[in-house]
């Protein structure tokens, strides 16, 4: 859980970002932009991570947990981006037009009006983005960081009992993604309470 956290929310930063360069169209940002997300989207996030750690972290004595969060957060910001960039795309344009109507810029019209409902358009499909993230947390045992996984496949090279310990790990990750679930159906319908 701390590291899906810490990677969501780093990812999070990196995706509003990316999403306000592609929306603005800045020339030579928004083709880098593209591109990011070309990269991400086109590759598996395990090859991603064995590039983070093998090719980059690894021989530069960069901390495994480090590389782990770095392919995390860039792969979870790349899917993110486009997540919040639909939701600004999909605000009606007359919500532009009741901005300016009330005498605000294009900026405070952006800051007040358009960003809070992008916003709520965006957390369920941000949120399946995070329960995705905490099941794949998994493969971080596959750089031998010592999370959940890994213990199970310690545990379980050990005592040889392969099928109960790896039923009991897909029983955990069940309920800690069920109890999210359960989260983000409370938060839409708060958010669909406001309409």
């Amino acid at each position: 859980i701390p590291l899906a956290l810490i990677s969501f929310a780093i990812a999070l930063v990196i995706a509003i970002a990316v999403a306000l360069v592609q929306y603005a169209r800045v020339p030579v940002l928004t083709q880098l932009a593209r591109f990011y997300i070309w990269i991400i989207r086109g590759t598996p996030l395990l090859v991603q991570l064995f590039i983070m750690y093998w090719g980059i972290c690894n021989p530069l004595g960069i901390n495994k947990w480090v590389a782990c969060i770095s392919a995390l957060s860039l792969n979870v910001g790349a899917y993110s981006a486009e997540t919040i960039r639909a939701a600004i795309l999909s605000i009606n344009k007359g919500q532009w037009e009741a901005g300016y109507s009330l005498g605000m810029s294009y900026q405070q019209t952006f800051r007040r009006i358009i960003i809070p409902q992008a916003a709520t358009v965006s957390i369920p499909p941000l949120f399946n983005t995070f329960i995705g993230l905490v099941k794949d947390t998994s493969l971080a045992s596959t750089i031998m960081i010592g999370e959940m996984f890994r213990k199970a496949q310690e545990a379980a090279a050990s005592s040889l009992e392969y099928l109960w310990i790896y039923i009991e790990v897909a029983l955990i990750y069940l309920l800690f993604c069920t109890l999210l679930t359960g989260l983000q159906k409370w938060i839409e319908k708060k958010l669909r309470v406001g309409k």
